[in-house]
């Protein structure tokens, strides 16, 4: 069993585990820092953990793919693996601190206008204080309850708010966290009771534009909006338009439809809008690192033993 790690963010502790761990399953691992650096006698690797497009693309051999990210919307398509039957699992599970702390800090930022008095200082003034928001007595809804909307929605819960209500496609959760939860089809009822409208969904065919222009209009006047899911579910336009007029009071976006975001977007010029360079997750963290690492050493001894792998990718829905 040939094993190949592609990552350029591991520490040296990280490296001595997945290779202590292919030693004792009886594999061979080989590390590299690029997808580029793969000699071609290593195409015919069984496992990947990390990425190298032209191995799926091409290798009838590979058996598994384990990509240290979320989304897989890219991989999605028609015929992308050469082996149709090579198993796909993600990291799902090892960004919710990181991305639910992103999603504390720029709530916060929002509601409290720390980006203006940020602003004001740097150009030396000093101004009186202004009406702020805040977390407590705020309506959350958290649409996506995976992982990481549900790590947000516990930390969110520590500042005491009204009410944390979820909305997933299923319209359950086991996590008593929430006040309730509500099936993607009845979204448009409590958009009109949310004032903080925290989004981490993936990328399906169902989720793209469910931030539509009209569901914005549902918002009450001053909402403020989060997003660290895709960019692909929300209206960019729509947003700048609402942001504008101030029936958005503010939004902070770390996804979007095209990313890097261009030059020449209305976003980067539109007013109460925090933009953050898709930074929210990666494996900036050391948690994250230790997470996503430990998540593929559990299913490597679940593929070495002939078991399901727990972290596997449902392709029909696209997480």
């Amino acid at each position: 069993m040939k094993i190949l790690v592609i990552n350029n963010q591991l520490e040296e502790k990280h490296l001595a585990y997945i290779k202590t761990t292919a030693d004792s399953l009886g594999a061979t691992v080989h590390f590299y820092t690029s997808d580029a650096d793969i000699p071609q006698s290593d195409y015919d690797a069984d496992i990947i953990y990390g990425f190298a497009p032209a191995i799926v693309k091409t290798s009838k051999t590979l058996k598994w793919l384990c990509v240290p990210w979320a989304g897989v919307d890219s991989l999605m398509a028609p015929d992308y693996f050469a082996n149709e039957d090579c198993l796909l699992t993600n990291s799902a599970g090892a960004y919710g601190v990181s991305i639910a702390e992103h999603m504390i800090a720029t709530s916060l930022v929002m509601m409290r206008r720390l980006n203006e008095f940020m602003e004001e200082t740097r150009n030396g003034q000093w101004l009186k204080p202004r009406a702020q928001k805040s977390l407590k007595d705020c309506r959350i809804t958290v649409l996506g309850t995976g992982d990481i909307g549900t790590t947000f929605a516990k930390r969110a819960a520590a500042f005491e708010p009204a009410c944390i209500v979820g909305v997933c496609r299923s319209g359950k959760s086991s996590e008593a966290v929430y006040n309730k939860v509500l099936p993607v089809s009845e979204l448009d009822s409590i958009l009109p009771q949310t004032e903080l409208l925290a989004m981490s969904l993936p990328s399906t065919p169902e989720t793209k534009g469910i931030l539509s222009r009209e569901r914005m209009a549902l918002l009450p006047e001053g909402a403020y909006i989060v997003n660290v899911g895709r960019g692909s579910a929300i209206d960019e336009d729509a947003l700048a338009d609402n942001l504008v007029s101030g029936h958005i009071a503010g939004a902070a976006l770390d996804v979007f439809q095209t990313e890097p975001l261009p030059s020449s977007s209305r976003l980067w010029k539109t007013k109460n809008l925090l933009i953050t360079p898709h930074v929210a997750g990666n494996m900036t963290l050391a948690h994250t690192r230790n997470k996503n690492v430990q998540m593929f050493i559990e299913d490597l001894h679940n593929f070495a033993e002939g078991k399901p792998l727990h972290y596997l990718v449902d392709r029909k829905l696209g997480y």
